[in-house]
């Protein structure tokens, strides 16, 4: 396994949905600019809801990363499942399979993403056929 990790910046777009009481839902268009080891860009869309207990929700997402990892140029994608349970999260950021192209054809690996101080990063452990490294 390889590892990668940097700072980036996320935009959050909400867009119009659904709302009532029982089941507070929220859409948001996601533009992120990675920086470090994953010099890259990502488009993705998130779905998350949060409950009546602070601190407990969750999101789900699909974000499509273009740029270089450790110089290999491509596009991969990343499915985000997490949940935060009265304030410990719990989360989950997978390569999809067979989503890689170019130099990270055959790119698997997962993300964790870290926010401290109101600053987010990410560490991200993956692996690349033997033919692209």
């Amino acid at each position: 396994m390889n590892h990668a990790s940097g700072p980036f910046e996320v935009k959050l777009t909400a867009q119009q949905d659904y709302q009532s009481e029982d089941a507070p839902l929220g859409r948001m268009l996601i533009d992120k600019q990675y920086h470090g080891d994953l010099e890259a860009v990502s488009l993705g869309q998130m779905l998350g809801a949060m409950t009546a207990t602070k601190g407990s929700g969750g999101y789900v997402a699909i974000e499509r990363v273009t740029g270089k990892l450790h110089g290999h140029s491509g596009t991969f994608l990343l499915q985000h499942s997490s949940t935060m349970t009265r304030g410990v999260p719990q989360q989950s950021v997978t390569v999809i399979p067979d989503s890689g192209t170019d130099e990270l054809t055959g790119l698997t690996g997962k993300m964790t993403i870290n926010i401290a101080d109101g600053k987010h990063s990410y560490d991200f452990e993956y692996a690349l056929e033997t033919s692209n490294q």
